[in-house]
């Protein structure tokens, strides 16, 4: 989907025949493709990087051209994953500002109703990188509420019960900070890159400000929720290890009971001579020593707490 925006006291969309400030395309067609490359002759290079879903964040220049890559946070449709990242490529030079995603996403048309809102001008091509990388961040925080609100969930169903579900739930959310603390670390190599590249001339800032701080809480807030999450796994791993152990000292105890009538049986049983071969009460004599030191046993178990 291609989308063309004007820079007018906050973007809003143009016609293509109108002047415009940026184009934005969005899981871009053949037609788009054919239209990126030819007539607007990006390159071609360029192009595919985006498209990679594992391509990291930079900046290069290439023939008067900049493409500049960060990453933003979408939500996952599948189960097993519910948040991951995606690459987003922005792409101009004198006369063209161009940004591609290969994925749907809430974060741009989010931005563009912000600057609606607050009537923000966008000053230059680096500029907008510097406010898309803003509103990112703040995406990036709104995920790791929800994060945090799954971590919680999953922490509440393990105290009723240890299961492999419970804990997968855990790992598939402590893949999806892996993400976030890759992604926010390559997004604020970019932030430094556009740094040096200005070198403080024609930059807002303020704004440069606000994104370093934004990136740094973001990047912060999963690293808390990251060692959380590892301290969490841990103790439950503790836990079924305990019961394990807790499980086995009984099962093995039982045996043990078992094992007294077993061996009681077993003398009396043999074909030899024993004091008990003629006596009527023989067999409710062997009984009830079996069931007395059996009883002993079970006390002494539990006495050491094995039961």
């Amino acid at each position: 989907m291609k989308t063309y925006y004007k820079n007018n006291a906050g973007l809003y969309v143009a016609d293509q025949k109108e002047s415009h400030n940026w184009i934005a395309f969005q899981n871009p067609t053949p037609q788009e493709q054919h239209y990126l490359l030819e007539e607007l002759q990006i390159p071609e290079a360029f192009y595919n990087d985006i498209s990679d879903i594992d391509e990291r964040p930079r900046i290069e220049v290439e023939n008067g051209w900049y493409l500049i890559i960060f990453r933003i946070p979408v939500v996952s449709n599948d189960v097993k994953l519910p948040f991951y990242t995606v690459p987003v490529g922005i792409i101009f030079n004198e006369s063209v500002l161009i940004s591609i995603c290969f994925h749907q996403n809430e974060v741009i048309e989010d931005f563009v109703n912000y600057t609606q809102k607050k009537k923000a001008n966008i000053g230059n091509n680096f500029d907008l990188v510097l406010k898309l990388l803003l509103s990112s961040s703040v995406w990036y925080l709104k995920y790791l509420k929800q994060v945090n609100q799954k971590i919680k969930l999953a922490e509440e169903n393990l105290e009723k019960s240890i299961k492999n579900e419970e804990l997968q739930a855990l790992l598939q959310i402590e893949k999806c900070l892996v993400f976030f603390m890759t992604s926010l670390k390559g997004n604020s190599i970019v932030v430094h890159r556009i740094k040096n590249i200005k070198n403080g001339e024609s930059l807002d800032a303020e704004l440069l400000e606000d994104v370093e701080i934004e990136l740094r809480q973001a990047l912060e807030i999963t690293n808390i929720y990251s060692d959380i999450l590892t301290g969490t796994m841990d103790a439950y791993a503790s836990v079924i290890s305990n019961n394990m152990n807790d499980i086995m000292k009984k099962m093995t105890s039982i045996s043990i009971i078992l094992m007294i009538p077993t061996v009681i049986a077993s003398f009396y049983g043999m074909n030899v001579p024993n004091s008990l071969q003629n006596n009527a009460y023989g067999l409710p004599i062997i009984i009830m020593v079996s069931i007395l030191f059996s009883s002993l046993g079970v006390f002494l178990f539990m006495k050491r707490k094995w039961f």
